[in-house]
């Protein structure tokens, strides 16, 4: 197929705006399919999956291809609901184009708002669709101000290409045309519709579709403004990656079939439908079935088999793929998410995908023996389709830990371990990982001595405690002169030491920061062991501790919130009641960046709250920064609570 006459975009929204609907729509009207399936009914080709037909909603990313008029055109169709919100990021790395669909009645919601943003800061060129226009309460001259007040003043309905304020923003696009405009020439035909097509490209016009899916209603003008406005593989903007051997070197790929084979991996799906595919898109060059190709990340080349275009879980075997194409390849070894492809002539390095930070956390833990021999390899496979989502071993607190970008996306993972793996876990809020230290200096004794008939136990250590700096760890110094203590059993001193710090003294959380300096002792000839300095050593470590003003330590996060302008007196609030601190304030595009430093107990349920405060319209990322002394109100009921539970447990046994 000549290269000019195919078309690929992505379908971005807010969830419940239609743009599964639409695609599906497109299919039956292009004949790519033989009936139009129901979101309501889980009969679509794009939702396929098994949560996404009980949820009748998009969770994953799938990819539609149909022909049009002679034109073939492939859809990247994506979930709307931001806890999914990888897949979006994942969706435009394949594509030169983007397709906003917004509800005629509900009009800009906060998927609509997110999806602008991606698309200005990746610099996509976009279409909008306004969907759902036979409802009762649907208004297409409201929503159409609204994208014109809420996105640019470009989002234009292209009836007539007379329209003033659409050759106003055609002739503002390209240089020449605004000189002849402005000299008062008026603009032939020909010129304002090459000067429309490269004002969309060049995101200066929005064009703006209306109709509905549902009754099929909009869809050959819609259509029609595909092919006519959004850019071919080749005339796309220019694609730049950098050179493997120098990648602070930016070079141009040519953008062609005869050009040697460059592409970027986007995807990959491993799922009981479809098994483990990779998905890419060539940017240059070609690819046939049964060669190979060279993965210029990990420095191998590939053999490869099979190549497919998918129809949601369809496949559709090929023999070649170029310039412009989405494909999935079948059980390749070596290739995972983000790698860069390419031949022997020329590798490009394309840039790896940046995913959200995790946003919410909970703890897992597994119903059975069973479940829990099973579960390590089900998240393993879990986190390597979906790159946000995480899991890790906590060794403090030895829980374990899963994360994600919000509460759905957590639910959704916990149903895919039990259907797709067979795990059931019960699932909870996360242990926080606090930590012990002393505020001074002490000296003291720990002395064990036992004497029960035969060979008694004894082992006497004299330890100086001392405060160190945030992040210094244990420190243990040996001060023994004289032979107070034999040399053999300084060793046991200070494991017995560290063995203590471990299980801490006042809740049962690691000591830190501390030196621990052994200064004096004394030993018996016979009845001294290995195992009695062990204990001295412990004991005298625990009652340092006590005695040194010990207190409690939390992790403190930095946190980045990312808000519109008008909610950033309620998000200082909400950190200052969480008892974090406003540390900064940035300005990025059109959003407020606040930046603060907020305690890891106080941010469990963040994501939901921040969704809350902002009706969806914020995001944040959080990482660890350092640890502070907790409150002494806090503190106490940790303390109070540790301990009641340590008694209730000693009484048990």
């Amino acid at each position: 197929m000549d290269i000019t006459n195919k078309r690929n975009f992505v379908l971005l929204g807010h969830a419940q705006s239609g743009k599964t609907s639409l695609a599906e729509s497109i299919l039956y009207f292009c004949k790519a399919t033989s009936r139009k399936g129901r979101v309501e009914d889980g009969t679509t080709a794009s939702d396929y999956s098994f949560d996404e037909i009980e949820r009748k909603s998009s969770i994953n990313l799938s990819l539609l291809n149909c022909d049009y008029k002679g034109t073939r055109i492939q859809m990247v169709d994506t979930p709307g609901y931001l806890d999914f919100y990888g897949e979006v990021l994942s969706g435009i790395r394949a594509v030169d184009g983007a397709v906003i669909v917004v509800d005629a009645s509900s009009g800009i919601e906060v998927g609509a708002e997110r999806a602008w943003q991606i698309l200005e800061e990746n610099n996509i060129p976009c279409l909008i669709f306004i969907n759902k226009s036979d409802k009762q309460d649907a208004d297409i001259d409201k929503v159409l101000g609204e994208l014109k007040e809420t996105f640019s003043k470009s989002c234009v309905v292209i009836d007539s290409l007379e329209d003033s304020s659409l050759v106003e923003a055609i002739a503002e696009s390209d240089d020449t045309l605004l000189e002849k405009y402005l000299g008062g020439v008026s603009l032939s035909a020909q010129e304002l519709a090459s000067g429309l097509t490269q004002a969309v490209l060049k995101r200066k016009v929005f064009p703006v579709f209306s109709g509905s899916a549902l009754v099929d209603k909009g869809l050959v003008e819609f259509l029609d403004g595909v092919v006519k406005y959004l850019p071919s593989p080749v005339s796309r903007q220019k694609v730049v990656a950098g050179d493997p051997l120098k990648p602070e070197v930016k070079k141009e790929v040519q953008l062609s079939e005869t050009a040697p084979f460059s592409a970027f991996v986007f995807k990959n799906i491993s799922d009981p439908y479809v098994g483990q595919l990779t998905l890419l898109r060539i940017f240059s060059g070609k690819l046939t079935h049964n060669t190979g190709f060279y993965n210029v990340n990990k420095k191998v080349k590939e053999r490869i088999g099979s190549i497919f275009f998918l129809q949601g879980k369809d496949q559709r075997n090929i023999e070649e793929a170029s310039c412009g194409d989405i494909v999935a390849i079948p059980k390749l070894k070596e290739t995972v998410l983000s790698n860069s492809l390419a031949n022997d002539k020329e590798q490009f390095l394309f840039e790896p995908i940046v995913f959200p930070e995790a946003a919410i956390s909970a703890s897992v833990k597994p119903k059975s023996r069973e479940d829990e021999e099973k579960i390590s390899e089900a998240l393993h496979k879990l986190a390597a389709e979906d790159p946000t989502f995480k899991f890790t071993h906590d060794p403090q607190t030895k829980e374990l830990i899963i994360s994600g970008l919000g509460d759905l996306h957590l639910t959704v993972m916990v149903g895919r371990l039990k259907k797709r793996f067979n795990v059931q876990v019960e699932l909870g809020t996360p242990k926080v990982s606090y930590k012990e230290t002393v505020t001074k200096s002490v000296k003291v004794q720990g002395k064990f001595k036992r004497q029960s008939g035969g060979r008694g136990q004894y082992g006497d250590a004299w330890i100086e405690l001392q405060p160190l700096e945030r992040g210094k760890g244990v420190e243990f110094v040996d001060k023994i002169f004289g032979g107070a203590i034999p040399r053999n059993f300084i060793p046991s001193v200070e494991k017995g030491v560290r063995n203590a710090t471990l299980e801490g003294a006042l809740a049962g959380y690691p000591i830190e920061d501390i030196r621990v300096t052994l200064v004096d002792g004394s030993y018996h000839e016979v009845d001294s062991s290995d195992m009695a300095f062990q204990i001295a050593g412990g004991m005298a470590l625990r009652k340092a501790v006590l005695e040194a003003g010990a207190v409690l330590l939390e992790p403190i996060m930095d946190v980045e919130i990312n808000i519109p302008e008008e909610f950033l007196g309620a998000i200082s609030g909400d950190i200052n009641s969480r008892r974090g601190r406003v540390i900064g304030m940035d300005v990025k595009a059109r959003a407020q960046i606040v930046k603060a430093q907020v305690p890891l107990s106080e941010m469990f349920k963040y994501a939901n709250d921040l969704r809350s405060i902002t009706g969806g319209r914020g995001s944040y990322t959080m990482r660890f920064s350092h640890y502070e002394e907790v409150p002494h109100k806090i503190a106490s009921t940790i303390i109070s609570h540790y301990q009641t539970t340590r008694k209730q447990q000693q009484e048990e046994q």
